[in-house]
């Protein structure tokens, strides 16, 4: 079980950048300047973000995207589990590796969503209720051109001041990446009415759906 949380909590759906954004807004992203050159078949990309839940939720719901799998990354596998990652005493974060078809969806743009409604990248090693290194928000990008890409779009949206923090969000370097227990696996499309679910991760979806119209896909793909 996650950690507890208040049902009340608000979360704003911001029409642009004109005040900074307050922690669990859903955000106006600016698309990047800096866009990814990629070709020859289906690319990965791992992300972490807060609870790996709502991480795969949003990214299951993107057009282009032909799974998302739930996973711990930067551990080793003797401690990824979701016992010992839920200590916050290993190196893992929970994180989803993202399958995509670049024809149809680019690793900036994956980026400019995972800002706009997955993660907020001022908070140190936590993600809305949730608490804990494990719960930090990072980009492992798994080639030289998702890195170069990953970098210009952080110093992008630094010099943008969409938020009242400064970003904290790292670039970290891909290391084995453990799929999750099989009961996490596609857990939004599994559990629409779990209370967690309801209250942080279907927000980000909605938000999904209305900054991106063209980029979403009403049909959860299963990881």
């Amino acid at each position: 079980m996650k950690r507890a949380f208040s049902l009340f909590a608000p979360i704003a759906l911001l029409a642009g950048a004109a005040s900074p954004a307050l922690a669990e807004d859903i955000v106006k992203t600016p698309a990047a300047r800096v866009e990814s050159q990629e070709s020859g078949g289906l690319k990965t990309a791992i992300f972490a973000g807060g609870c790996f839940w709502g991480v795969e939720g949003v990214f299951s719901h993107v057009d282009g995207v032909t799974s998302a799998v739930s996973g711990y990354h930067g551990g080793t596998r003797a401690d990824a589990d979701y016992r010992a990652v839920s200590s916050g005493r290993t190196r893992h974060a929970e994180a989803v590796r993202v399958t995509y078809d670049p024809a149809k969806i680019r690793y900036d743009q994956l980026l400019q969503i995972f800002f706009a409604v997955v993660a907020d990248p001022t908070q140190l090693n936590r993600q809305g209720p949730d608490t804990g290194s494990q719960y930090r928000s990072a980009l492992v990008p798994m080639d030289k051109g998702q890195e170069q890409v990953a970098r210009a779009y952080l110093a992008q949206l630094s010099r943008a001041d969409l938020w009242r923090g400064a970003i904290v969000t790292k670039i970290e370097s891909p290391k084995t990446f453990y799929p999750a227990e099989r009961y996490h696996q596609d857990f939004m499309l599994k559990n629409p009415r779990h209370a967690y679910i309801q209250r942080w991760d279907a927000p980000k979806v909605k938000g999904l759906r209305e900054l991106f119209p063209s980029l979403y896909r009403a049909k959860f793909v299963k990881g």
